[in-house]
């Protein structure tokens, strides 16, 4: 890999003090309630399929190996945790979608990348002790919906009683979703909310960017993770329109077509804070504004032609395989309340898959 030129990083990033975390005392109550909203999603659609998904992103458009290779020659601010040396590494990719539902991908709900890298070394975060991975959780969104556990809390509640919920009118409510986010973008806006509801275009998944949202400890840093597609074939896929026809798994269809005949490319890029009250951490829904401290690569991502849905990934990644932050690194842990709030709703979620489906939930080596 090529050095990483002196010009591409010429910030300050700030170093991480535990103060920076700010704790209410009722968070343990807030935790308790999300996991309960989450598994009663879990609860519907076991029912519903007599199967056991995800409780959020539980369909998948794309199951996909490769590998990471971190680059040369980093400066020591950002060779940290998982990129402080340089070395390659077996990677898994999950592309999915944000609903705990099943459903047609007319319905377009905002993007979501699972990455798993295998082989990293170092002290691990409380519960992924002896393993070997290193997960990211990522969305197609440069910050979380919610600022805070409350309100996420308080729309997740809203979004569980929706779920398995007319599906006809879902695919008709996007639609309209759709062309009220396409006027406000028009106008130079955005809701976040509005994709979340369904009113995402209806793009190809393999053209988006995708990041972490919350920040994450970087070694003695914090920061916020992307990954971004670089291959030409890759990038021509940014913002095209995919007409899924009568299929109800387009999106997937899109992506088997795509990994058939072509490999792909991304880059791992981090954005270290740098200002923190411009870059805080409680405060999940901030964007941090990249002219402070723009997003510098880090690692690169290669995943050959192959077929990205068959029988044995199904197995193995969709039913076998638990992707959560908390899998990881301590010089990676996860920071925020949003964050904070998630980690026994993760651990949940992978057991009642692993219960219900009669498939043990381990980490690759």
């Amino acid at each position: 890999m090529n050095d990483l030129p002196a010009t591409r990083f010429a910030v300050k990033p700030l170093l991480f003090e535990p103060s920076f975390e700010q704790i209410p005392e009722d968070e343990a109550q807030t935790s308790q309630e999300l996991a309960e909203a989450l598994h009663s999603i879990l609860e519907t659609t076991y029912k519903d399929n007599g199967h056991a998904t995800r409780s959020v992103h539980a369909k998948a458009h794309g199951l996909l190996r490769g590998h990471i290779t971190v680059l040369d020659n980093l400066p020591p601010e950002l060779a940290q945790g998982a990129f402080a040396k340089p070395q390659t590494l077996p990677v898994v990719m999950r592309f999915s979608t944000n609903p705990g539902d099943i459903l047609d991908d007319k319905v377009s709900t905002p993007r979501g990348l699972a990455l798993k890298i295998i082989g990293v070394e170092g002290p691990r975060l409380p519960g992924s002790e002896g393993e070997t991975t290193q997960d990211l959780v990522m969305q197609n969104a440069k910050a979380f919906t919610a600022a805070t556990p409350k309100a996420f809390l308080k729309t997740l509640k809203l979004l569980a009683k929706t779920t398995d919920k007319a599906p006809g009118m879902k695919k008709a409510f996007s639609a309209l979703l759709r062309g009220v986010e396409s006027t406000i973008e028009a106008m130079g806006g955005e809701s976040g909310t509005l994709k979340s509801l369904g009113g995402h275009p209806q793009t190809h998944i393999l053209g988006e960017t995708f990041y972490t949202v919350v920040p994450t400890l970087y070694g003695v840093h914090y920061a916020k993770l992307s990954v971004v597609p670089v291959a030409a074939s890759l990038t021509a896929l940014t913002d095209r329109h995919v007409d899924f026809g009568g299929n109800p798994d387009g999106l997937r269809e899109a992506v088997m077509e795509y990994f058939a005949v072509n490999g792909g490319t991304w880059e791992v890029r981090v954005q270290l804070a740098t200002d923190l009250e411009k870059m805080p951490i409680e405060d999940a829904s901030a964007v941090w504004p990249e002219e402070l401290s723009p997003y510098v690569t880090v690692a690169r991502i290669e995943v050959p032609a192959q077929a990205s849905w068959d029988t044995e990934k199904v197995s193995q990644i969709d039913d076998a395989m638990a992707f959560s932050p908390w899998h990881g690194l301590a010089a990676h842990r996860p920071l925020g309340g949003v964050m904070r709030v998630r980690k026994p709703s993760y651990e949940m979620s992978a057991g009642f898959r692993a219960e219900h489906n009669g498939c043990p939930i381990r980490e690759p080596r």
